[in-house]
């Protein structure tokens, strides 16, 4: 069974568009980015583990759920992921934060960390990476391969738009990740981006170029 899942709702279906169209500012961008990573990590926490408390109502003693289990930690690689941090802490505001800093060799396309800060705890929380893009893989690959190193054992992906070639890399090199996106695309191209995709996510995010 496939560890990818892909995120179908009317309301992300609509946000895509805004974001895959070049004439989107960088404003509505940045916003769609955040509301998109919201409704991913809706389904992307659905597992998470919930026991039965005992509360006081202003009407009636009642039982009800909390979560339990591991807490949760995000961690966005730099710099596009940085877009899709607000969205989550919207949903889960005690979530802790790292920070992974990767970037893409223009001549091999591998990727080249020049950055990481974790959490202390960072092995015993459950780990969303984050990117809004999931192109070659490598930089996925690469961000789990690091977090596996410092002992965490369950590890999610969350992307908004996946092409093939780079969905089929993280399933192949760590089939226990679990990949949530909201569109996988044709193909990349010659220069590795993603078609159709949405062009430089981090420079749309952040104005730049």
């Amino acid at each position: 069974m496939s560890n990818l899942h892909i995120v179908e709702h009317p309301l992300i279906a609509h946000k895509l568009t805004l974001i895959r169209d070049k004439t989107t500012g960088v404003k509505e961008f940045r916003e769609a980015v955040s509301e998109i990573a919201m409704l991913l990590c809706y389904e992307a926490t659905r597992d998470l583990p919930l026991k039965e408390i005992e509360i006081e109502t202003p009407v009636a003693v009642t039982k009800s759920k909390v979560i339990s289990g591991k807490k949760l930690a995000i961690v966005p690689i730099l710099r596009a992921g940085i877009g899709m941090v607000d969205g989550i802490l919207n949903l889960v505001p005690a979530a802790k934060v790292g920070h992974i800093g990767l970037y893409r060799d223009p001549e091999t396309t591998r990727p080249v960390e020049y950055y990481c800060k974790l959490p202390e705890d960072i092995a015993s929380r459950e780990v969303i990476i984050l990117d809004p893009m999931l192109a070659t893989g490598g930089s996925a690959v690469a961000a789990i391969r690091l977090l596996k190193e410092k002992g965490v054992e369950h590890i999610k992906m969350m992307n908004i738009i996946a092409a093939p070639e780079g969905a089929a890399l993280v399933e192949a090199t760590y089939p226990d990740v679990e990949i949530y996106c909201a569109a996988m695309d044709e193909r990349l191209n010659e220069h590795a981006y993603i078609v159709p995709g949405l062009g430089d996510a981090g420079d749309r995010l952040f104005g730049t170029k």
